[in-house]
C-alpha cells in the first residue's frame, strides 16, 4: 500500500488591457476593476492525494489506485476552500511477459506525454478563460497552447511489454460530448453509439549520458452531432436539430531529449473535427462540418549547478474554419503562449517555482486579446 501526491498553491497575478471577447481564446479579458486580478491557487497540477494497492497473486501483477485533487481557492466567504474533483479509480492486472489490462478512470493516452513533458506542470502556465482571479481546482498550464488535454477518462486499455524500449497502449475511451465557447460550433451528443479509440507507440533510450523518448499517438470517435439551432452558448436554453454522424480523429508526434544538463521537448499534432483545447471542444461548424486543427510546442530547460532548472518554451494551438458558411469573426483562430520560468528543489520533494507567462488569442476576425500571468509558489510531492 502507497499514500502519494503533493500539495501546492501559488499566487497569480494576471494582466490584461483588452477587452474583446473570443470566442474559444484563452487570454483573458480586462477585469471590470482595472487590468489586473490577483489570486492564491493551486497550478496545472491540482493538491492530490493517491492510494495506491499493488499485490502479486496467481502469477498477475495486480493494482489500483484511487485518487482526489481538493481545490486551494475561494472567491467568496464562507465557500469552504474551493472545489474537488476525482480524477482517478482504476484497476490493472498483467505480467511483464504479455503486458498489462487497466479498467477504470485514468489520465488517457491521447496528450499524456505532452502534458507530462510540460514544464509548466510544476507551475501555472495560462490560466485560461475562466481562472482569472482564483476559486478553480487547477489553471491550464500550456493546454490548449501547444496541445489538447489528455483529460481523466473511463477507459479500458492493454500495454504491451516493454521490448528493448518499445511500448504501445491501445483502447477503448468513455465517447464525450463538445463543450463549445462558440456559438457557431455543432454539439455533439451525450450519448454515442461507440466508444472513442486511442493508441500510442513509445520507445525509450539510453546511452551514456544522454536519454530520451519518441512517441506517435492517435485518437478518433464518431460523433452524433446536433446543430444548434439558437445562440445560448452552454445549453440552458439551448435548441438543437439532430445532424447526423461525423468521423473526427487526430494524430500526434514528440519526442524529449536529455544531455548535458539539457531537456528539451518538441510536439506536434493535427486533427480533423476534434477541435481545440480540448477533444470536440468547438470542431464542428453550426451545420455540422469538421474544421482542422494542428499545433504543438518547442520547449528548453537547463539545470544549473544549484540544481535549478530554468526553461523558457513557445507553443500555438490553431483552429481553421470548416468552409466559407463557418464565418463567425469572433471565433478563435489560434491560441500562442510564451513561458520563461525556474524551478529550484529546496528539498528532494520540495521545489520553489517563479513562472512568467504570455498568452495571446487570435481570431478569424483578425482582432487579437493578449494577458501577461505572473506566479511563484512552491509545490511538495510525497
Amino acid at each position: 500500500m502507497d499514500i502519494n501526491g503533493n500539495v501546492n498553491a501559488f499566487y497569480i497575478h494576471n494582466s490584461s488591457k483588452d477587452s474583446n471577447v473570443i470566442d474559444g481564446g484563452l487570454a483573458n479579458t480586462k477585469n471590470t476593476n482595472g487590468n489586473g486580478a490577483s489570486s492564491i491557487n493551486t497550478g496545472l497540477l491540482p493538491s492530490w492525494l493517491g492510494v495506491t494497492g499493488k499485490t502479486r497473486q496467481n502469477d498477475l501483477d495486480v493494482e489500483f489506485t484511487i485518487s482526489l485533487q481538493p481545490g486551494a481557492s475561494s472567491t467568496s466567504s464562507l465557500a469552504g476552500g474551493g472545489g474537488n474533483e476525482n480524477r482517478q479509480a482504476y484497476l490493472s492486472f498483467g505480467d511483464k511477459s504479455w503486458g498489462t489490462i487497466l479498467i477504470g478512470k485514468n489520465l488517457g493516452q491521447f496528450g499524456r506525454d505532452a502534458i507530462l513533458n510540460d514544464m509548466t506542470l510544476l507551475g501555472v502556465g495560462s490560466q485560461g478563460v475562466v481562472g482569472t482571479a482564483g476559486g478553480t481546482t487547477t489553471t491550464l498550464g500550456r493546454i490548449g497552447t501547444g496541445f489538447i488535454y489528455a483529460d481523466f477518462q473511463g477507459q479500458i486499455n492493454y500495454t504491451t511489454p516493454n521490448m528493448n524500449g518499445f511500448e504501445a497502449t491501445v483502447g477503448i475511451v468513455q465517447p464525450i460530448s463538445s463543450l463549445n465557447l462558440s456559438t457557431s460550433s455543432a454539439s455533439v451528443g451525450g450519448n454515442q453509439k461507440s466508444p472513442a479509440y486511442e493508441g500510442v507507440v513509445r520507445y525509450s533510450f539510453a546511452a551514456n549520458d544522454v536519454s530520451g523518448k519518441i512517441w506517435a499517438e492517435a485518437k478518433g470517435q464518431k460523433a452524433y452531432m446536433r446543430t444548434r439551432t439558437n445562440s445560448d452558448t452552454y445549453g440552458s436554453t439551448a435548441t438543437y436539430a439532430a445532424a447526423g454522424d461525423e468521423s473526427v480523429w487526430v494524430a500526434g508526434i514528440g519526442g524529449n531529449l536529455k544531455v548535458a544538463g539539457f531537456d528539451l521537448t518538441g510536439y506536434y499534432y493535427n486533427g480533423e473535427g476534434v477541435g481545440t483545447t480540448a477533444f470536440l471542444m468547438d470542431g464542428l461548424s453550426s451545420t455540422g462540418a469538421k474544421r482542422d486543427s494542428d499545433g504543438g510546442y518547442v520547449q528548453a530547460l537547463y539545470s544549473l549547478p544549484t540544481k535549478t532548472k530554468v526553461g523558457a518554451s513557445w507553443g500555438q494551438s490553431n483552429l481553421d474554419r470548416a468552409n466559407s458558411s463557418d464565418n463567425s469573426t469572433t471565433l478563435v483562430k489560434s491560441n500562442e503562449m510564451w513561458t520563461i520560468g525556474a524551478y529550484h528543489p529546496l528539498t528532494k520533494h520540495l521545489n520553489l517555482v517563479a513562472e512568467f507567462n504570455n498568452v495571446e488569442s487570435e481570431t478569424h476576425g483578425n482582432y487579437k486579446l493578449e494577458n501577461k500571468t505572473y506566479s511563484a509558489g512552491a509545490i511538495l510531492f510525497f
